[in-house]
């Protein structure tokens, strides 16, 4: 098992009947969603403004995620480019009685800071 990591998650949410398939595991699309909602928060937050997902890559689901599941997001930002921010995200999920958590999924998300024009600008913060 891998170490849990040691900062506080950027989204905790409970998985719900509404989030899965007939059988009762959540959709991979959804847990998606919440990995994309975290990674934008702290592309948008790094960027001081609006960014956008351009690219996810590697992304791999370990464990499945099952209803009243806690499941943790973990965003980090790992790498800046002139408009581009690199964010590493890991999903966590704990059952709803218990304290051992899992990784499930994880995936490096790749967001542009963009402008009013909706056109790419320079992240906030970068020498121009």
């Amino acid at each position: 098992m891998t170490s849990l990591p040691t900062t506080y998650p950027t989204i905790r949410v409970t998985a719900m009947p509404a989030d899965a398939n007939p059988y009762g595991d959540i959709f991979g699309g959804w847990l998606m969603g919440q990995m994309d909602l975290a990674a934008g928060s702290v592309a948008s937050h790094h960027a001081g403004g609006r960014a956008v997902t351009i690219a996810v890559e590697g992304m791999k689901f370990h464990r499945p995620v099952i209803v009243g599941d806690e499941v943790s997001v973990y965003a980090t930002l790992v790498a800046t480019g002139n408009t581009s921010m690199t964010i590493e995200v890991e999903a966590w999920r704990r059952g709803r009685h218990s304290d051992e958590a899992y990784k499930v999924t994880q995936a490096r998300f790749v967001f542009v800071a963009i402008g009013e024009d909706r056109q790419p600008r320079r992240v906030a913060g970068m020498a121009g």
